[in-house]
């Protein structure tokens, strides 16, 4: 057990953002138009940019995404006076399957696309120009006031410098293990300031840190499994997420499912955005802190029962009229709006 932890939560770093110059370039649409405004402006966004890989036909064989693009700059293409070389500044789809695209041979380049596929034009090449960041050193966790047991007391009486791996859990007022903080290794000691016989360890992660949302949605399920709905409505959009990780991490698997033609019903006064609908949904299935789906994938699998899986890709957040008709999809549930 320990009373505190120090450096416990940190927001994921965001990707890092790269330069990279579009080489032989014949601007179109929005591209176009931010090689007018960049000069006045210093920049122009032009945000998602996507590079279709053209074979020696001129057919898509590919594709590589840049998202949240901003023209940096341009300058007349050296190999024709026509054409202009583009630095761009943009961060690397998730999706992408390799870092950066290679044309193949004898390919007259890329084509360029928008968000909604409409052309932006063509270029020869692509030249990577990675600017890496520096690396920031995490500190590592400190877990202070702690009463060792178990093998850890062991290791601090025997004295020994390997004190092996530690997983961190954060508890509720039961003592009933909530969720998992953090995992790492225990890397030193030192008597705590807190009181006698207590120690503060030093964590190194390799695990990534809760984010600081989770602080707070661990306040609220302080006491255990809520028992009052809509406390997730204190939350704001990244809380919301952190709930639905919570819930999930404290459903009751293998209990029975309701007969069919139950009735449920969902409280959205408090639903603004999508992890907020699934807040809901889950409290209106599974009661307080219930858990039912994070995302259309994930409700797909509770709609199953048994956690059966039908992928149904979507890249983007649905509209209220998608999600009515995803759970009426199969005649499986009848929605009733109050």
């Amino acid at each position: 057990m320990c009373e505190d932890a120090e450096d416990l939560f940190a927001d994921p770093t965001p990707p890092p953002r790269g330069v990279y110059e579009l080489l032989g370039c014949a601007p179109e649409g929005r591209l176009s138009e931010a090689l007018t405004r960049a000069p006045t402006e210093g920049s122009a966004p032009l945000g998602t940019l996507t590079l279709e890989i053209l074979d020696k036909t001129g057919a898509a064989v590919g594709e590589w995404h840049l998202e949240e693009a901003c023209l940096l700059g341009d300058r007349p293409c050296a190999r024709d006076l026509t054409l202009r070389d583009v630095t761009i500044a943009g961060t690397e789809a998730d999706h992408n399957t390799y870092d950066c695209p290679r044309r193949p041979p004898l390919s007259p380049g890329y084509r360029l696309l928008g968000a909604h596929g409409e052309p932006h034009g063509t270029c020869r090449d692509l030249a990577c120009v990675r600017e890496v960041p520096d690396e920031t050193m995490e500190p590592p966790l400190r877990l202070l006031g702690c009463s060792p047991l178990g093998a850890l007391r062991t290791a601090l009486d025997m004295g020994e410098e390997d004190l092996g791996h530690a997983k961190v859990l954060r508890i509720d007022t039961s003592g009933r293990p909530l969720q998992s903080a953090a995992e790492g290794e225990l890397r030193a000691w030192i008597p705590s300031a807190r009181g006698p016989g207590l120690v503060d360890l030093t964590l190194d992660l390799w695990s990534e840190r809760p984010p600081f949302a989770a602080d707070e949605v661990w306040e609220l399920w302080f006491e255990g499994r809520p028992t009052e709905s809509n406390r997730w409505a204190r939350c704001g959009n990244e809380g919301r997420q952190f709930w639905l990780r919570t819930a999930l991490d404290n459903h009751v698997y293998g209990g029975q499912d309701r007969p069919p033609g139950t009735t449920y019903h969902l409280d959205g006064r408090h639903v603004t955005d999508l992890p907020g609908f699934f807040c809901a949904l889950g409290e209106a299935v599974n009661d307080p802190g219930g858990y039912f789906g994070w995302g259309l994938d994930a409700l797909d699998d509770c709609l199953m029962g048994r956690w059966g899986a039908t992928p149904q890709a979507l890249h983007r957040p649905p509209a209220f009229e998608e999600l009515l008709a995803f759970l009426a999809e199969g005649d499986r549930v009848d929605v009733h709006l109050a």
